[in-house]
Parts: C-alpha cells; structure tokens; sequence
C-alpha cells in the first residue's frame, strides 16, 4: 500500500516571497486600519507586482487569515513558554500571567490590535479567530491542568477559550476608544477573565507536584 504523499512545504524562494507579502500587508494594517488594504497596496509596499500577491493570496481576506494565524502562533508560544510552577500560590497567579503575556504581545503589535480587537465586520477572519480562540483554550485548559487539580468541567462549553473572549471584549473596547489597550482597561479584562473562570474554578485548588 502506497503511502500519501505529504503536502508540500513552500520551497525558500516561494516562502520568502510570502514573508515579504505578509510582512508588508502587516506593517499596513498597523499603520492604517484594515480598511486601507488591499492587494494593490500590499504589492507596492512589498515591491512586487500584484500578480505576485495573487499568485499566493486569493484576496485581503486570505492575507488577514494568514496573519490572524500568525497572531495566534505568537499566543500559542505565551502559553508554551516555561512557568516557574513554585512561585503560583493559587490559579489566580496562572490566570494573571497568562493574561500578561498576552496582553504584551497586543502591546507591541499594532497589527494583533487590528485583526482581533478592531471592528472590521470581516467574518472569514472573524471565523478565523474563534477557531484558533478555540485551540488556544484548549492548550490553556492543559496548561492549568498541569500546575493545579482541576474540577469537571463542562463538556458543552469551551470555558477557557470563552474566558479569553469576554476578556477581549473589553480590550476591543478600549482600542476602539484609545486606539490602545489602556492600563486601566487591561486591568479590567483581566478580572473579566478571572470572573469568568471562577464561576467554574473554586478559589482554592491543590497544585500538582511537578
């Protein structure tokens, strides 16, 4: 029995043609709102012809994808990152930690503001979003698992990945209104975040023994 063959990898000139597109449609969207893209003003800021940008992108909504995807990869990485289990003295301390690292990472990407928080009614990224808001609670259901004995929790809702979008909620608000994400208002979502899960977290949980 033959084997399927793997998908394809994109060779280094194709892939450092793509990096050169989404660095470019990256640095527009931060600088100008998602509003402003499109694939014409990606391939000059990219130098390259539009052709090019067609060739890999079918249109914005393909690029916004790929960058939400790219948005999510630097999520995921936060929540991979080491933790130093000793110093958590309750699952409060995970919960504000990962919100903090989350929140730098909105900090210093004017583009992650656009794409998840800023209101731009496009729902193939909206869609985008919700399922990689799901597998980031998913690794964020573990993670906690790791450091703390967790109660049943329900099958029927995503718990940790609806946590980070009531979260999201009031930092989308405080960009809409600041055009950043406030201290006092990031503040605010992290006891949304922290509301939320204790609705489903008692205040005390054993830690594992790590």
């Amino acid at each position: 029995m033959t084997r399927p063959a793997a998908p394809r990898k994109p060779r280094a000139r194709s892939q450092a043609r793509i990096d050169s597109i989404l660095d470019a449609a990256r640095t527009l969207l931060a600088a100008e709102g998602v509003a402003s893209l499109s694939i014409y003003s990606v391939a000059e800021r990219a130098q390259i012809p539009p052709s090019s940008v067609y060739h890999f992108f079918a249109g914005v909504p393909a690029l916004l994808e790929a960058l939400t995807a790219d948005v999510h990869a630097a999520f995921r990485a936060c929540l991979q990152a080491p933790i130093e289990h000793e110093q958590l003295t309750s699952w409060r301390d995970l919960s504000r930690l990962v919100e903090q690292r989350m929140l730098s990472i909105y900090s210093a990407d004017a583009a992650a503001r656009q794409l998840i928080l800023a209101q731009h009614g496009l729902t193939e990224v909206t869609q985008a979003d919700r399922q990689h808001d799901i597998e980031l609670g998913n690794l964020m259901h573990a993670l906690f698992a790791r450091h703390f004995q967790l109660p049943a929790l329900p099958d029927d809702v995503d718990v940790f990945a609806l946590a980070m979008e009531l979260g999201d909620r009031v930092y989308a608000r405080s960009v809409q209104l600041h055009d950043q994400i406030t201290p006092r208002m990031a503040e605010e979502g992290m006891r949304v975040f922290d509301a939320y899960l204790g609705l489903y977290l008692p205040p005390y949980l054993l830690k594992r023994v790590l």
